[in-house]
């Protein structure tokens, strides 16, 4: 019988959690060396002691990651993130065995695809930025839910007002104060307390606004995304925090299918079927490019410059809803060309494909040898 030695480790698979650490290190020769969840506190000193200087640290995608990645590369560690659905099929025991040392087995398995495409390790900056963000989409939900709270109160003793946030907040102080009507004197009293959370989101929607005005003013990649029509102040701080350096992405391309704008594929023997957008990616970045691009194509037939010239060619022909998604993805397409080759955004820029740059060159050569 032959026995199997084992090397020195060179990949390990982690697989996260609040309290315990599973980890799955294997040698060279893909042999597992060593399977064991680690307490939290206890995770750092076993890759002092245990991991080569160097070695491969991956991980999945989760609350918590980019902390870890920060601090083992910090301790001179190559360590990686990878998104949570690239992990799932390497699970040899499927779907039915999901555990976390199956788990961590599964993202060290995945890390040794060559093929295999990571995150890239966003910096604290990134994460408070994008800290703000979360805030803010979190108080407007709170505020939505709010606003429906006091209307539902309301109509209960037969007030009813205008659909818009701003109707109501003329008409709820008087209402409020108004002793013709049936409210009691609790249910006045409560409705005040409302109408005071309500002021205070407000107040915190404001603050997170303010932060994000002064990111785009002091950031130089947020300011140059923030002049493209239907990119506003939010989604150009919203793009640069979340994806930080935009070479990681080879083209335009790229990056607009990274965001879940292009069209699906149910494609075969040659033949070409698309459907609607994959929605794949970013649901917060999608979503602002696609907000901004409903209000830009709506307001196109008021500028004219060439991409308003097409958004209103566009919309004739297949619709706004149709014409909004494909601004979206043109937007995407020249935020990355303006801030990964860093270029300066021109609305009237006349895209030339390489192949038609070589035929005027050419073009230009042959006339000029025959010029007299």
């Amino acid at each position: 019988m032959t026995e199997i030695t084992r090397g020195e480790i060179v990949r390990v698979g982690v697989d996260l959690a609040k309290h315990v650490i599973q980890v799955h290190a294997v040698d060279q020769a893909g042999h597992t060396v060593a399977v064991k969840p680690l307490a939290r506190e206890k995770f750092l000193a076993w890759c002092t002691l245990q991991l080569p200087p160097g070695c491969l640290i991956a991980m999945e995608t989760c609350g918590g990651a980019h902390h870890w990645a920060r601090r083992l590369q910090e301790m001179g560690f190559d360590a990686r993130l990878i998104a949570g659905h690239f992990v799932g099929p390497y699970r040899m025991q499927g779907k039915s065995g999901k555990n976390d040392a199956n788990d961590a087995a599964a993202i060290c398995e995945a890390a040794s695809r060559p093929s295999m495409r990571f995150v890239p390790i966003k910096t604290a900056q990134q994460q408070a930025l994008l800290c703000v963000h979360r805030l803010r989409e979190g108080y407007k939900e709170e505020r939505t839910a709010c606003i429906n709270r006091i209307r539902g109160l309301l109509t209960e003793y037969g007030l009813v007002f205008a659909q818009s946030p701003e109707a109501l907040r003329l008409a709820l102080p008087d209402t409020l104060e108004d002793a013709s009507n049936e409210l009691p004197a609790l249910a006045r009293m409560a409705l005040q307390r409302a109408h005071l959370h309500w002021t205070e989101i407000e107040c915190h929607i404001a603050w997170c606004d303010e932060r994000i005005a002064a990111h785009v003013r002091t950031d130089a990649q947020a300011k140059a995304a923030a002049q493209l029509c239907g990119i506003g102040p939010v989604t150009a701080s919203a793009l640069v925090a979340s994806v930080g350096d935009f070479t990681q992405f080879k083209t335009g391309a790229q990056f607009g299918a990274w965001l879940g704008l292009v069209p699906s594929q149910n494609s075969s023997g040659g033949r070409a079927s698309l459907g609607r957008i994959t929605k794949r990616g970013d649901d917060y970045l999608r979503t602002l490019l696609i907000q901004g691009a409903k209000s830009a194509v709506m307001s196109a037939h008021k500028r004219s410059d060439r991409i308003s010239a097409w958004l209103v060619q566009l919309k004739e022909r297949v619709g706004w809803q149709k014409a909004v998604v494909a601004l979206a993805n043109k937007n995407a397409r020249i935020v990355w060309a303006v801030l990964a080759k860093g270029r300066i955004f021109d609305p009237n820029h006349v895209s030339i494909k390489p192949g038609e740059i070589v035929g005027a060159v050419v073009g230009a050569v042959a006339a000029t040898a025959w010029a007299p």
